[in-house]
């Protein structure tokens, strides 16, 4: 079955139709907005898990331009999975909304987007896929539209993603006229034969396609925007943009530098190694000094970048960076996306995203007090929670790779994390609140404690995530030797 092609087709038919259906069932459509996206969105990830356990990569439909990958199918799962979360919280923290009927419809957008950058195989359709993914939540992080946060902070993001998109595009274009062609396959055969007095325009195109990626991977110095987006947007779009958007990003990095990294890998991997480092070192310095947990939550979110990047940089050296980036992303995502709805919840009840406000947590919203400090713990790398093997691989793909320094600089800086991530829970458990006890809904209590659940069994039996980002590693690298 061509998986790509017949869930974007799912989602497509529900996105563009669901602004419609005011008109057709008037105020009873609201719900059938909720049950249908959520129900597409349920849809499509029943097939991208029976896709990707398959491990059968074929050529999509579209040929040399969508590749019907585990890889591909992998990463939509994540996002997709995220969505799905987001979109079934929404349902109380968009409550009153005018345009909550608009909202459903962005959030499959932005999915339909996610998707095919993680199947796309040639530059120009990425492309595509990045503004289709991009815009959406440009309008998202300013939602609430009477809230001058919101409004700064998608007109910072909208600034900054309109620059890093002209770059990304502009990268492209410096490939084409080099290689003739879009697509990754015929890029990778043209390299192989390149002359050498075109290596400085392939090394202009890559930093130029590096920095384009950037504002979406979460890396410095291209992180500016995410501090003051994430506070300013609705929570659960902070939650999508952490937890989803930056999933696809990396999907559409490991793609373009398998095919780049033959040429210099030696250069690139240093180069990409000191922006890991300086990524994860500056995101938990930041984060120690926050008293917003989404800001908090925000510079940990560049920090975690820093820790995938360390897959990408032992790439040509070792299968175990891919496995390891793989593995990582999928326990960061389910983290990342409990540890901001909890934060939406917590926002919803009391308006306030101060780390004053949890203080006494546990005693007036015990269920995402705990959901909350298990994220806490798992992006804290604490065992046996999911986060801490994930991390575990991705340190051990780094000395295997030749950057042992690199490892333990990862090490440092996750010792550094604990700090801030425990400040949180001692708030929540161990202080004080003359608030009383707050009712907590079910919908959102429910999304918390399945994300808690996987959390949770995925650090108990973490061979299950592992052998199957272990399985995808085999399939892609075997195709695409770098």
């Amino acid at each position: 079955m061509d998986t790509p092609l017949v869930v974007l087709i799912v989602l497509t038919s529900v996105a563009v139709t669901s602004p419609l259906y005011e008109m057709v069932f008037g105020k009873k459509s609201l719900k059938y907005v909720q049950y249908l996206t959520t129900l597409s969105l349920l849809v499509s990830l029943i097939l991208l898990i029976s896709s990707t356990l398959s491990l059968t990569p074929q050529e999509s439909t579209v040929p040399h331009l969508l590749r019907n990958d585990t890889l591909g199918s992998f990463f939509s799962l994540m996002v997709i999975l995220v969505t799905l979360f987001v979109s079934i919280t929404s349902f109380d923290y968009m409550k009153g909304n005018s345009n909550e009927r608009i909202y459903y419809s962005l959030l499959l957008f932005t999915a339909i987007g996610m998707t095919m950058l993680s199947f796309a195989v040639d530059l120009l359709v990425m492309f595509v896929a990045w503004e289709l993914m991009s815009l959406p939540t440009f309008i998202l992080a300013g939602y609430n539209k009477q809230d001058k946060l919101s409004n700064e902070a998608a007109v910072k993001f909208f600034i900054l993603g309109a620059l890093s998109s002209g770059i990304l595009l502009y990268g492209i274009s410096i490939m084409f006229g080099i290689t003739g062609s879009t697509n990754l396959d015929v890029i990778s055969q043209s390299l192989t034969s390149l002359s050498p007095d075109m290596l400085p325009f392939v090394i202009f195109s890559t930093i130029s396609i590096l920095a384009g990626l950037g504002l979406k991977l979460s890396i410095v110095p291209f992180h500016m925007w995410i501090p003051d987006t994430y506070e300013g947007s609705p929570t659960t779009v902070s939650a999508l943009l952490s937890a989803a958007t930056k999933k696809a990003g990396f999907a559409a990095a490991i793609r373009i530098f398998v095919v780049i990294f033959p040429l210099f890998y030696f250069d690139l991997s240093l180069a990409l190694s000191i922006v890991a480092l300086v990524t994860m070192t500056l995101g938990n310095l930041a984060a120690l000094t926050q008293k917003s947990i989404t800001r908090m939550l925000a510079y940990s979110s560049i920090a975690q970048a820093g820790y995938l990047l360390i897959g990408i940089v032992v790439l040509p050296y070792t299968d175990l960076g891919l496995t390891g980036l793989l593995y990582h992303s999928f326990n960061h995502a389910i983290l990342q996306a409990s540890a901001f709805l909890a934060v939406a919840l917590v926002r919803l009840k009391t308006s306030s995203s101060s780390l004053d406000s949890y203080n006494g947590l546990s005693k007036i919203m015990p269920i995402t007090s705990f959901c909350l400090a298990l994220s806490l713990l798992g992006l804290a790398g604490i065992p046996p929670l999911n986060g801490f093997w994930s991390k575990l691989i991705l340190f051990a793909a780094a000395v295997d790779g030749g950057y042992t320094w690199l490892a333990l600089a990862g090490l440092v800086n996750s010792a550094i994390s604990v700090a801030y991530y425990l400040l949180v829970i001692k708030r929540m458990y161990m202080d004080e609140t003359s608030i009383k006890a707050i009712k907590e809904p079910f919908m959102f209590i429910s999304i918390l404690v399945f994300a808690s659940a996987i959390i949770i069994v995925t650090g108990l039996l973490p061979n299950v995530i592992y052998d199957i980002a272990e399985d995808i590693t085999i399939s892609f690298l075997a195709n695409n030797p770098v």
